[in-house]
């Protein structure tokens, strides 16, 4: 009994020290072959792993007489049966559904092979209070000592869970590792562009003007406020604002409010804890966690519900909040970057947005004009994007002509950047990748001009920008004629009494006009035009 007692010492000494040692759980179970020999006299056979998580056979390990033929020696003197992996999955499925040791005797026999007559026990191999894994010992038909078989599985099943553990969390690290690098890379490559003038196209033109606030702005932890059209590029401008700031070394985390389900958003603006409702498998990190340390940009402030307005106005006031589900406070240091198309101070007249979470937000409002109001930008940008799209096109840089500039010039660009990019794209691929079709990729734009885009085919209208030095002359002396701005203004006007300074809607004077209303704002207030005194008088 003294005999066996130390046998089942050595092999949980040598068992611990595999799974503390090895390199994997199949080096744990191959160092644990030859103990299962030596030491304890186990029956000749295999070790082998069921892993629950990826549900398959992973290592496996011959021991006794099996580990001698598989180095090659005494190979006729054991004809070894065979049990398929097949088979093994079987009867670990069968085993891993059971707390307590299974044995060949109390085993279904259709989950064993009629060929082979082997014993074998099987146990679930825990980590902690979870079941991570079944293990298998097989002795082969014949060997002698297969009583010792049980004795062995018990010493074995806590080294090997903690193998397992040890397995995963290896395996864990590398996969956290290789993200961070891949992040370490991304932010090194945006972190290299030290002058954001470099980075934003029209810094010295169209968005001289931006960037002077950006760089009064950035130095400081006020947050701010960008305004402007969808698709004008409000991104570009809040990574310049943080890549400008002391938090450039910190992450920048871009959050569109309007793409996020009402029911999911307290989840993702401040993260929950394992098990705080159904599907929550794990703890989740929200926005301001991932963010600490940096920039969060809330791009579409205006769509988020007045109820998240609150909870995040509490987060803006005291910099604390708490997971759902969870029960501690936690803290955050976090510079937030607002952005929205709309008209934050009309919807706070209407009370669709706080007026506190108005004024926590917009210590710092830019206005970034849209595309059709600096068209000077308008070739270097284009250019830019047809690099682009050469590049993915697997052809060389693709280059615009004159009469491509001046088709662009002319276009309207309701849809801002974003739609100059596509038309770009668009004429790439229409060109085969060797030229660019402008004409063509404007052509399935929705509110392209005629007198640009489709010029009459016998007599093309020049553009007016390119009228020559005596009309131009003999229109400032013809008294006849007001100024264009002095017309729009007078046509905006009539649009806007006719709808009593309604601007959205079927009957706003947007469409009345037949333009965009985020257009007709930026118009008038290029005009000097207020929709609000065209309000009718309340009685």
């Amino acid at each position: 009994m003294a005999g066996t007692d130390a046998q089942t010492l050595d092999l949980t000494r040598e068992a611990w020290r595999a799974a503390s040692l090895a390199e994997g759980l199949e080096d744990a179970l191959v160092r644990l072959a030859p103990s299962l020999t030596r030491d304890f006299h186990a029956a000749a056979g295999r070790l082998q792993l069921f892993d629950l998580e990826r549900w398959r056979v992973t290592t496996a390990a011959a021991f006794g007489a099996a580990g001698a033929r598989r180095s090659g020696t005494d190979a006729a003197a054991h004809p070894r049966a065979e049990l398929g992996p097949e088979a093994v999955e079987r009867l670990i499925r069968w085993c891993a559904a059971r707390d307590a040791i299974s044995r060949r005797a109390s085993t279904p026999p259709e989950l064993v092979p009629t060929e082979w007559d082997g014993a074998f026990v099987a146990a679930p191999v825990r980590l902690g209070d979870d079941a991570v894994g079944a293990l298998l010992l097989a002795a082969e038909p014949g060997a002698k000592n297969t009583d010792r078989l049980e004795a062995a599985l018990r010493v074995l099943l806590e080294p090997i869970g903690s193998a397992i553990g040890h397995d995963r969390r290896i395996h864990e690290l590398s996969r956290l590792r290789e993200a961070a690098e891949a992040e370490n890379r991304a932010l090194r490559s945006r972190l290299s562009r030290t002058d954001i003038s470099v980075s934003v196209i029209g810094a010295e033109s169209g968005l001289k003007d931006v960037l002077e606030r950006v760089a009064k702005v950035a130095v400081t932890d006020a947050p701010v406020l960008i305004l402007g059209e969808t698709g004008a590029g409000k991104e570009v401008i809040a990574r310049a604002i943080h890549e400008r700031s002391t938090r450039a070394s910190g992450p920048i985390v871009r959050v569109n409010c309007g793409a996020i389900a009402p029911d999911l958003v307290d989840s993702e603006l401040f993260g929950h804890e394992k098990g705080s409702f159904t599907g929550a498998t794990g703890t989740h990190r929200g926005w301001f966690e991932r963010a600490d340390g940096g920039t969060l940009f809330l791009d579409e402030i205006g769509e988020l519900s007045l109820s998240i307005q609150v909870r995040l106005l509490r987060v803006l006031q005291d910099g604390t909040f708490q997971r759902v589900g969870g029960q501690r406070a936690l803290s955050c240091d976090v510079r937030i970057v607002a952005a929205t198309h709309r008209n934050l101070e009309e919807m706070v007249a209407e009370k669709s947005f706080r007026q506190d979470l108005w004024y926590r937000i917009g210590v710092f409002p830019i206005r970034l004009p849209s595309l059709r109001e600096r068209p000077q930008d308008i070739p270097d940008l284009a250019a830019h994007f047809a690099i682009a799209a050469g590049k993915r096109l697997g052809a060389g840089p693709l280059a615009l002509s004159r009469e491509d500039v001046e088709l662009l010039v002319g276009y309207d660009w309701p849809g801002n950047v974003r739609e100059l990019a596509a038309v770009i794209e668009r004429a790439a691929i229409l060109g085969d990748g060797r030229k660019l079709d402008v004409r063509g990729a404007l052509g399935g734009s929705p509110q392209k001009r005629p007198d640009v885009a489709s010029p009459h085919p016998t007599r093309p209208e020049p553009p007016a920008r390119l009228a020559s030095p005596v009309v131009e002359e003999t229109a400032k002396r013809d008294t006849r004629f007001a100024t264009l701005e002095d017309s729009q203004r007078a046509h905006v006007e009539r649009a806007l009494e006719a709808t009593r300074g309604r601007i959205e809607g079927p009957h706003g004077a947007a469409a009345l006009l037949g333009i965009n209303p985020h257009t007709l704002r930026s118009r008038m207030r290029k005009l000097g035009l207020d929709w609000r005194s065209y309000r009718a008088p309340r009685l």
